[in-house]
């Protein structure tokens, strides 16, 4: 169950109002009985630190693909799995 704001579309109380995220009920004011409107507002997450945006591993290396592109050397775009040297790579010939 979550938690919304609603407030009175006559009086302008605020009041919460628990119910489920896929129900829409038709909510009234405690009050003075009038319609309602859910009252929309920002989420209380903050991020803060390293590693939540993209520019935070500029100047390291990147350990994805998608974030550094392809290397020098790499075959990976080519398709040419002759020049892979991996001992325990699992696509090594028998």
């Amino acid at each position: 169950m979550a938690r919304y704001d609603y407030r009175c579309t006559s009086c302008g109380t605020v009041f919460e109002v628990e119910h489920a995220m896929t129900e829409h009920p038709e909510v009234s004011c405690p009050s003075c009985g009038a319609a309602a409107e859910k009252v929309f507002s920002a989420s209380g997450i903050k991020f803060v630190g390293s590693g939540f945006y993209n520019t935070d591993q500029r100047g390291g290396g990147s350990s994805t693909s998608a974030t550094s592109g392809p290397s020098e050397g790499s075959n990976a775009s080519s398709g040419d799995s002759t020049a892979h040297t991996c001992e325990n790579c699992p696509h090594k010939a028998e």
